[in-house]
């Protein structure tokens, strides 16, 4: 199978779930604070226990490199972290055009990390995301902090990377609208349960990109 699939996948507050995610197939996640959906996130990353498997493209989790795994299959967090002083000490290349449609211009790698805004880390930390690669990308809140325009900015490039690149994603939102405009199907955690979501139809009058 192309794509990504969780075999009686779970931990002890999530029941066991057998998933397919196409390749190109953006997935929508809700639910209550606390249901879990980060932890499910970190979960198929590897970065927290968890039981079943998780395949991607033929290959399975366990037989891979815990660092490799995690270029293929590339977690945001809604809080990301910082390791150095400078901005351009966590970055490779990255392209200008990237840079552009978040709003930055290429001084932003001289900046000290300390005098970042929120929403600054927020753009930059999804850049360096996306410089890795990734096949699969797990997005948790990616534009919580984010004001209306930084969030269209961030949404038309995820948008412009899976039209290019054809990821999977993992899109965790506690926006209605924003999941019904990007994601589908959507699915919501709760009482310990992943179930497809009525969200997944869109409401009437409301048009997908």
């Amino acid at each position: 199978m192309q794509g990504l699939k969780l075999e009686d996948f779970g931990w002890h507050t999530l029941d066991r779930v057998d998933l397919e995610v196409p390749q190109g197939q953006c997935v929508g996640l809700h639910g209550p604070s606390g249901s879990g959906k980060s932890l499910m996130l970190r979960a198929i990353a590897d970065l927290i226990p968890h039981g079943g498997r998780v395949w991607l493209d033929g290959t399975s989790c366990d037989n891979v490199p815990g660092h490799q795994w995690r270029r293929w299959v590339g977690l945001l967090p809604a809080e990301a972290a910082w390791w150095f002083d400078s901005v351009g000490e966590h970055f490779g290349e990255v392209p200008g055009a990237w840079l552009q449609a978040l709003g930055l211009g290429p001084e932003v790698f001289t900046w000290q990390v300390r005098r970042l805004s929120s929403g600054e880390r927020q753009r930059l930390a999804l850049l360096r995301l996306l410089a890795n690669s990734p096949r699969v990308l797990l997005l948790d809140e990616p534009t919580a902090n984010l004001d209306a325009e930084n969030t269209l900015r961030v949404e038309r490039l995820i948008d412009d990377y899976r039209r290019r690149h054809q990821p999977i994603v993992f899109w965790v939102s506690h926006d209605p609208a924003q999941l019904r405009r990007w994601c589908e199907p959507i699915f919501s955690i709760a009482a310990n349960r992943l179930k497809i979501d009525e969200m997944t139809i869109p409401a009437v009058g409301e048009k997908t990109p």
